[in-house]
């Protein structure tokens, strides 16, 4: 995909300090400029990259394991939840790119698009 494809946005308009995980409350008080920004760009899928960004947008306590492998639902757009890019990294679980390819495989068979080779 071309950058221009794709719009990137997070939970908050700002980083928490020492870029930790928001608390409930940070993300409560950015749920209306999160809300808007996805109404404005107006998506036709979603990948939620994370588990943080998967609870936020929805509304679930699932572990990512559980919830990635299949679609989900925000507001009739399809949403698929995988791995967050950092959990890939070499010192913390690279082995799970194989399911971020297959979640990446299922997103673009969804959106009809061509599956490019390994």
């Amino acid at each position: 995909m071309k950058r221009s494809e794709v719009y990137i946005m997070n939970v908050l308009r700002c980083r928490p300090p020492r870029n930790r995980t928001p608390l409930p409350n940070e993300a409560a008080n950015c749920r209306g400029f999160f809300e808007r920004q996805i109404e404005l760009v107006g998506p036709k899928f979603i990948c939620a990259l994370g588990g943080c960004a998967a609870a936020n947008l929805l509304g679930s306590t699932l572990s990512i394991g559980k919830l990635r492998g299949r679609f989900h639902d925000y507001r009739g757009i399809p949403v698929m939840v995988t791995y967050h890019p950092a959990y890939l990294l070499p010192h913390r679980n690279p082995a799970a790119k194989r399911e971020v390819w297959q979640d990446m495989q299922m997103l673009l068979k969804k959106m009809g698009r061509e599956i490019p080779p390994r």
